[in-house]
Formats: structure tokens, C-alpha cells, sequence
């Protein structure tokens, strides 16, 4: 559950959505999965966007006036239609995981969750293609209707 019932308007990433609340709600067979997870700060939520009826191989992201290829970019116009969030696991409570810093759309189904381990996943020399040439105020870019 999410606060966002339309993509327009949306934060375009998790890190541009501080403070935005939800929580995933489990179906109860999958409870037994989240033992152990209340111990960690983030997770990933890898889900599927399921308002989207197009494939683009080239596209023009949020962030940039140029086309780019699909692969370089987070748009949802990919072929496989996967998503990803790293969100703040708040707290656990039965079968809903309270979360934060949320970028995504209410009904969205969710795919799977897997803890974010800093150790792993906390990379130190990384480049970030050409996003190291734009602007960015993650804040001030909003979703629109451009990718349904």
C-alpha cells in the first residue's frame, strides 16, 4: 500500500521519496519467509510494472533530454517491465512490512524482497555513466505519464 495512485506526480527513486510511508502487505503463505528480516534497515523490492504496455530499447529518461538506451537508464519501458527500490524497513507487524522512502506505485505487484547488506551491496568505486554529467535535484523531478 501506497499513497501514490497515479504515476503522475511520483518520486522517480526511492532516495527523491525520504519520509513517503506504505507498507507491503504479505499473502499469509509467504509469512514464514520474513523470519529474520525485522533486523535489517533496508530492503530491496524488486516489482513488477504492471501499467506498462510498451517496450522501448531507447528511451528518454527523467533526468536527461537525450535518448538513451534502455539498459543505462531505470525507465519501465525495459522488456522484462522489473523494478527495483531500496526502501527503510520500519517494522514488522504480522504480515505487513512497514516501509519508507517508497517509489512506487499502490498496486504494484511485488516480485520478491531481499535485505540490503551494506557489506555486499555498499560498493566504494563505482561511476555512474552518463549521470555524472547531469544536474540533479532528485526532489524537484516528478513522475509523469510518459512511460504508460
Amino acid at each position: 500500500m501506497t499513497p501514490f495512485k497515479s504515476p503522475d506526480g511520483m518520486p522517480i527513486q526511492s532516495s527523491a521519496a525520504q519520509g513517503v510511508r506504505g507498507k507491503v502487505v504479505l499473502f499469509p503463505e509467504y509469512l514464514e519467509g520474513i523470519q529474520d528480516l525485522e533486523g535489517f534497515s533496508h530492503i530491496y523490492l524488486l516489482y513488477y510494472f504492471h501499467l506498462i504496455k510498451r517496450t522501448k530499447l531507447v528511451v528518454k529518461p527523467f533526468l536527461d533530454d537525450k535518448p538513451r538506451g534502455v539498459f543505462a537508464t531505470r525507465s519501465p519501458q525495459r522488456p522484462n517491465h522489473i523494478g527495483l527500490s531500496v526502501v527503510k524497513l520500519l517494522k514488522i507487524d504480522g504480515n505487513n512490512l512497514h516501509i519508507e522512502n517508497l517509489d512506487i506505485l499502490n498496486g504494484t505487484p511485488l516480485l520478491d524482497i531481499k535485505p540490503y547488506i551494506s557489506l555486499f551491496d555498499g560498493l566504494k568505486e563505482t561511476s555512474a555513466g552518463w549521470l555524472e554529467n547531469v544536474d540533479m535535484n532528485l526532489g524537484d523531478i516528478k513522475s509523469d505519464n510518459r512511460f504508460i
